[in-house]
């Protein structure tokens, strides 16, 4: 299978900047590696993020990235080529929204910075009513998200690749922390609590 996220990133520029910079053969050749349809990989990974961010390009030429948050598995996995999410209202610029009503093009970055692994995906962006499809509408819209959603988008994927973990800094959620500190504080618990059954009998004692 050919490595089609290279077909989309590499441009004639791009090779001159690879050739400038003596990278040129690195991406030469018959390259093949699958970019074309998630695997049970990226579904998994991309089901467990609670935030990425997505770049588009307004119709000046300009590029926006915009950051996009809420609970684990918010950016909903539809099949092996469709992502879906509900667009919940922000501060009402709606800067991404006009962009893919001149260029549906979006790149996705996603990353989980504990394992220090990230995902980036070339989409296509479809923006939908919330009532164009109930069933869809109840799987990325979730009751219990205390924000107003305002429509959905759909993506079509193009091509994906993994970056390394080269330069990427672990940082950990509250939760994350929460879940790895419990141990700790329960053990020093049970140490405090012996301790003081220690002092109180050392007391009884008249020591």
């Amino acid at each position: 299978m050919p490595y089609h996220f290279l077909d989309v990133a590499i441009t004639a520029n791009v090779r001159q900047a690879q050739a400038e910079m003596g990278a040129d053969q690195i991406w030469l050749g018959d390259h093949h590696r699958q970019s074309d349809s998630f695997t049970e990989n990226e579904l998994a990974f991309i089901a467990s993020r609670d935030s990425f961010y997505m770049a588009s390009v307004s119709e000046t030429g300009w590029p926006y990235v915009q950051h996009r948050g809420g609970p684990a598995g918010f950016l909903k996995v539809i099949d092996s080529k469709t992502l879906a999410f509900a667009d919940y209202r922000g501060n009402r610029q709606y800067i991404s929204t006009g962009n893919f009503t001149a260029n549906d093009r979006a790149c996705l970055f996603l990353v989980d910075y504990p394992r220090r692994a990230r995902l980036k995906i070339y989409m296509h962006v479809e923006k939908l009513t919330l009532d164009v499809n109930t069933a869809l509408t109840s799987l990325v819209t979730d009751a219990g998200y205390r924000a107003k959603a305002e429509r959905i988008f759909k993506l079509r994927l193009e091509a994906f690749d993994w970056n390394c973990p080269q330069h990427i800094t672990p940082r950990y959620t509250e939760r994350e922390i929460e879940h790895a500190v419990t141990p700790l504080r329960e053990r020093l618990a049970q140490l405090e609590a012996e301790n003081l059954a220690l002092r109180t009998r050392l007391e009884a004692m008249g020591e």
